[in-house]
């Protein structure tokens, strides 16, 4: 395989962007993966490295620093100008020869594809969340009465900034939700939600999949985004997006390309990303 290189980026509002690409098995390729991270993550953290590198056996991997994250410019908004983001990496993959581009997104980054997925006008071949929320204004977990503490408090956006996270003003209007957005998405989704999540309840995801129509997989013993995304998690979204956008003389197989054992009967707990 080739060795990751980093990348800049211009997103369509002129936000210059840090990514990370992994050629995995080589370009040109059928299939190229797009991901977005979490909030204050970025692709130079671990555990988003590790998941990066588990994709990258499959296909070739784009990784990208989101506004106000990492090596990337501008401030974030948590998930509203983020869209663009995830689109210039999406783009730069197809500029790159991968025919057939998924976007893969955690926490705020799965809010974030499904989100662009739905208002782009080149959207992804596929769709893939993992860990989103549904709605905004979640509060209904100590994990997320923190994020908004550093949201919305003076200290707590003094504190952002020694996390490595530099905010924008609070927004001016409240964007669409998620579960609002994921109707109007025209291409295969897939809804993965850990059923341990101490962030967002697994109701999240069965709203969403319910909304959008697209598949659900629910994860015993899982907890929130990469850091709890197991190596057998990442190989099982890797060939359910192949198998559902399909090499480019076969087209799209649907919805529903997974296989049996894409949804395992039992606990995922002590194979870690690595």
């Amino acid at each position: 395989m080739c060795r990751a290189r980093s990348v800049m980026l211009s997103a369509a509002d002129g936000t210059r962007l840090h990514g990370l690409l992994l050629p995995g098995p080589g370009l040109p390729a059928d299939l190229g993966f797009a991901v977005g991270h979490g909030f204050t993550n970025h692709v130079g953290k671990p555990h988003v490295r590790r998941v990066l590198e588990r994709l990258s056996r499959h296909a070739p991997v784009l990784g990208v620093d989101f506004r106000g994250h990492g090596r990337s410019g501008g401030r974030t908004t948590v998930g509203v100008a983020e869209e663009l983001d995830i689109a210039a990496a999406v783009e730069h993959l197809r500029d790159l020869g991968c025919t057939r581009v998924v976007a893969v997104g955690f926490s705020l980054g799965g809010s974030v594809v499904l989100r662009h997925a739905a208002r782009s006008d080149q959207p992804p071949d596929a769709v893939v969340s993992v860990s989103s929320p549904a709605r905004w204004w979640v509060r209904d977990t100590p994990a997320m009465r923190r994020v908004h503490w550093l949201l919305e408090q003076p200290h707590g956006r003094w504190s952002a900034r020694l996390l490595g996270v530099r905010l924008a003003p609070p927004w001016d209007d409240v964007p669409v939700s998620p579960i609002e957005l994921v109707a109007r998405i025209p291409v295969p989704q897939l809804i993965v939600h850990g059923e341990d999540d101490h962030y967002f309840p697994v109701a999240d995801a069965v709203a969403l999949s319910e909304a959008g129509g697209g598949a659900l997989w629910r994860e015993p013993g899982m907890r929130h985004a990469e850091s709890a995304a197991t190596p057998h998690l990442v190989d099982r979204i890797a060939r359910w997006s192949a198998a559902t956008v399909g090499p480019p003389d076969r087209g799209r197989r649907g919805w529903s390309g997974a296989t049996a054992d894409d949804h395992p009967q039992g606990p995922d707990r002590t194979d870690r990303v690595r």
